[in-house]
């Protein structure tokens, strides 16, 4: 793949029942089991097709470095339910929470494989509640699917 890989946003938007197999052992892949759970992965190929299966049950889109940060300061978790903090990624190895948010941001660390840190967001419900239906596509109004930009908007009402 040429140029840049960029980092995404995947939030699960819809509930665990009545799921295909199939779509739900994606959805483990990318440890995205509940409801308004979230996570950041690259835009490699495997990644997209996995999104692309569960489309219906996500929402995705490229994802600002404010909102990386936003996202590492107030929902990161170690294992152990500890909470992210500064303290605790230079254990890691980063100086700090922002420069982690750095190296996750410019895909120099994939999020999911560091060291003692939970791969997933854990988030509120949004704010005002979501734009549109959760059975419908972002292009068609509702929630689901690639959302580019927006993605960030919906992040900042959930975290």
């Amino acid at each position: 793949m040429k140029g840049k890989r960029k980092c995404l946003a995947v939030i699960r938007v819809r509930g665990v029942s009545d799921i295909y197999r199939e779509i739900g052992e994606t959805l483990k892949m990318l440890h995205l089991t509940r409801n308004c759970h979230a996570t950041l992965i690259d835009d490699r190929p495997s990644y997209l097709g996995m999104l692309r299966k569960a489309k219906d049950y996500l929402a995705w889109g490229e994802v600002s470095k404010e909102s990386v940060v936003l996202l590492l300061r107030k929902r990161g978790k170690l294992v152990g339910d500890k909470k992210l903090n500064d303290e605790n990624v230079q254990g890691i190895g980063y100086e700090s929470i922002d420069d982690l948010a750095e190296a996750v941001y410019e895909v120099r660390v994939e999020y999911g494989s560091i060291r003692d840190v939970k791969p997933v967001f854990r988030l509120h419900p949004p704010r005002k509640g979501f734009s549109g239906k959760v059975k419908r596509s972002f292009a068609t109004g509702g929630v689901t699917g690639y959302r580019s930009e927006v993605i960030n908007d919906l992040i900042k009402r959930m975290a």
